[in-house]
């Protein structure tokens, strides 16, 4: 306690150099944990979209991932019905599941037989009402929402495409999208066109007649069925939606998963290319993989199936973390070495200042040991109170930068959320930053403390 007091009243002594240290390390400690609250917000946001759109665990067949986009019929799901159903009967998946949903994903050329162009999309087939849910999945209390999906009410001849697809078969006009650019009136489109024949046979496939005002947002979809032959539908185009990757909204086209797979099963035995799980919680996913091995044991002598987590399935998410992860380690070193040398700075000017001091103390009694204590309480005091000061600040910031909603758009995310810093609830973040700036603070002071130590008495009595 003795070497707490003086230690205390040595920094009191020069106020004002105590003082900007204090503040050089304070203002070192709230930019650590302000780019490490913005860096965490947009990991959350990823985080968040990713498993509103795909879930935490998709099932596929084995090799699916790897080589089914090629050819995403050749690897559907048999029996995906009676898999469905062991998922929401068993004790433990049907109480953390939130969602347990199929999908089609299919290759196939979307054409606009009004405009006379067409290009190839990848699409998906799915149930609207699940995958709503899906994106009302907000487990870290983010401020941002996912939109609802547009198929959501619709009958099954409707479908969602991405804006490129929407720009390229230029429905921006129908759909009412702004900002999407238009080709020139003299374009040659004749060799994109969708050929004559396959544009008839859509217009034979729908019975019904469509009214003009929807008439001008249909595509003709056209798709190889389980059998290789070529099968085309009609379609009304509700809604595009911007997909957030530019080569993926360029192909995107999403429907009702019925109607897909009458156009490629017809009467035989329907499958789907992935069975998405959504849990309530992303630390449920271990114990989620666990419980599905010996369902899916008991499906797999047929055909091989396999549980992917979110993480495997997104490489986009991971890398983007690991970079977060390391851009911040740069940033706490680089605030680090600022603060070692500024503590060691402050402690070298002290040292100096205090050398008779230091042969007195050394005269009377005082034991190097007992010299090194001292100056190195003086470093852990700064690093301690420079730390704290810079946490409030820290958190004041944060709470300011929160409640002003800047709009802004992450990584993965299409519209503008308010830009949030994630200070106050990453209690970790706050701990291993202060504890990290405390023990550089008080390393930088050991060797200005060394070197007091090993003043020579005599010497330091005759320092003028």
């Amino acid at each position: 306690m003795m070497t707490l007091s003086l230690a205390i009243r040595n920094l009191l002594r020069n106020r004002r150099r105590s003082l900007a240290t204090l503040l050089a390390m304070a203002i070192g400690a709230a930019s650590i944990l302000l780019f490490g609250g913005f860096s965490g917000n947009i990991n959350l946001e990823m985080h968040t979209r990713i498993v509103q759109r795909g879930g935490h665990l998709q099932i596929q067949h084995r090799d699916f991932y790897l080589y089914g986009s090629g050819n995403p019929i050749a690897y559907g799901i048999a029996d995906y019905e009676k898999i469905l159903a062991a998922i929401r009967s068993d004790e433990v998946l049907k109480k953390i599941v939130v969602v347990a949903t199929p999908t089609l994903q299919f290759g196939g050329i979307a054409g606009n037989y009004s405009a006379n162009v067409s290009r190839t999309v990848l699409g998906t087939g799915l149930l609207a009402d699940d995958i709503n849910r899906m994106r009302q999945w907000n487990d870290f209390g983010l401020r941002s929402s996912a939109p609802l999906s547009a198929l959501a009410g619709t009958t099954d001849e409707t479908a969602v495409v991405g804006i490129g697809v929407a720009r390229v078969l230029q429905l921006c006009d129908a759909l009412a999208i702004e900002r999407c650019p238009k080709p020139e009136q003299d374009q040659v489109t004749d060799g994109n066109a969708i050929p004559d024949d396959i544009a008839q046979l859509s217009l034979q496939e729908t019975p019904a007649v469509t009214p003009k005002a929807a008439a001008s947002r249909r595509i003709e979809v056209l798709v190889v069925n389980s059998r290789g032959a070529p099968n085309v539908t009609a379609l009304d185009v509700v809604r595009a939606e911007d997909q957030g990757f530019k080569e993926l909204d360029e192909v995107t086209l999403i429907t009702h998963l019925s109607k897909i797979q009458r156009l490629v099963y017809g009467a035989t035995q329907p499958k789907v290319t992935s069975i998405i799980i959504q849990l309530q919680h992303s630390d449920q996913v271990a114990q989620a993989v666990e419980r599905l091995k010996p369902i899916l044991a008991n499906f797999s002598p047929s055909q091989a199936l396999a549980v992917m987590d979110f993480r495997a399935l997104n490489p986009f998410f991971v890398q983007t973390e690991q970079m977060f992860d390391t851009i911040f380690g740069f940033v706490f070193l680089l605030i680090g070495a600022i603060v070692l040398f500024t503590v060691s700075n402050t402690m070298n000017t002290a040292i100096v200042e205090r050398t008779v001091e230091i042969g007195t103390l050394r005269a009377i009694g005082l034991r190097r040991a007992g010299i090194r204590r001292l100056f190195v309480a003086e470093g852990m005091l700064l690093g301690v109170c420079g730390a704290l000061l810079g946490v409030a600040l820290a958190l004041v910031l944060s709470g300011l930068v929160n409640q002003m909603n800047i709009p802004w758009v992450p990584p993965s995310t299409v519209e503008p959320v308010p830009l949030t810093i994630l200070v106050a609830g990453d209690v970790r973040m706050i701990i291993g930053t202060t504890i990290g700036l405390i023990a550089i603070a008080t390393l930088s002071a050991w060797w200005p403390a060394y070197r007091a130590a090993k003043l020579d008495v005599v010497e330091a009595l005759r320092h003028v």
